[in-house]
């Protein structure tokens, strides 16, 4: 990959970019958007919308890529763990997106911004049919005003919802809709403040700015626990940046559970971990 440099400020004159983004894909994880509990926390989900709907009324196109139906499923059927079995998940995630749904639908509504649903599997970006298609209805929906709420179709899909063809907990798919609608900004929330590095002691403290995403970044990572309610990692999130970065999107992980954490993002504050976007 080509490197883009470095500095000891954390890169601040691509920060200063960011404010300049019109075309911009969130996604949340699932982690953010479920409590300790396992059940969504509306209070958090409702404070990201309002972000969404500030930056939308600021004149911005956003996308939203949210996880969190199989999670929203498992509290609605009284599960404590993460099933492994494929049907049990795709039982979760039918019984999780409705209500999933149901949360953006009234919290975008009451922000008086309309609210699309989209869902995606990993199929639907190998046929090039699908994929105009899809680039097409998001570019109407944006055009329209709309926010497209964008999902996994894990009640459908078959191998997609396995652990080897999974999406990252919609870290590769946040990554593939952001380059099919050539956004200038995907920005992932996560549950930690970005990519961290090993400090002596045993502490660790983030990377504010990578110019270039190698073996060396890569190492930094851990794969996500068993069980977990979250199917992605840091390691997902750095190959999903990798390609955005090379498609000419600026990338950006933070805390969603983080106070104005989006509107900080898009005013350029050292927030997260910043990969810049290759030229193309």
């Amino acid at each position: 990959m080509k490197k883009v440099p470095a500095s000891e400020s954390g890169g601040e004159k691509f920060r200063q970019t960011l404010p300049e983004s019109r075309r911009i894909v969130v996604k949340i994880g699932s982690r953010v958007l479920v409590g300790a509990g396992g059940r969504p926390d509306r209070r958090r989900i409702a404070s990201l919308v309002g972000q969404i709907a500030a930056l939308h009324r600021d004149g911005r196109e956003v996308v939203l890529v949210s996880s969190g139906a199989i999670a929203s499923g498992m509290e609605a059927l009284g599960l404590a763990k993460r099933p492994d079995s494929v049907p049990d998940l795709q039982m979760c995630a039918a019984v999780g997106q409705v209500r999933l749904m149901s949360i953006y639908h009234d919290l975008f509504g009451r922000e008086k911004v309309l609210a699309a649903q989209l869902l995606l599997t990993h199929d639907d970006f190998e046929r090039r049919l699908s994929v105009a298609n899809m680039r097409r209805t998001l570019d109407h929906l944006l055009r329209a005003g709309a926010v497209p709420v964008v999902n996994e179709n894990d009640a459908v899909a078959d191998e997609e919802v396995k652990a080897y063809m999974s999406l990252g907990d919609n870290d590769h798919l946040a990554s593939l809709v952001a380059r099919q609608i050539r956004a200038d900004l995907l920005v992932m929330l996560s549950a930690v403040d970005g990519l961290r590095r090993p400090l002596p002691g045993g502490r660790t403290a983030r990377v504010r700015f990578a110019g270039s995403i190698d073996r060396k970044l890569m190492a930094l990572v851990r794969p996500p626990e068993a069980g977990s309610v979250s199917k992605g990692g840091m390691d997902s999130k750095l190959r999903a940046a990798a390609a955005c970065v090379q498609a000419g999107c600026n990338v950006v992980v933070a805390d969603g559970r983080r106070a104005g954490v989006l509107l900080d993002v898009l005013a350029g504050a050292d927030v997260g971990t910043l990969f810049p976007a290759v030229p193309v």
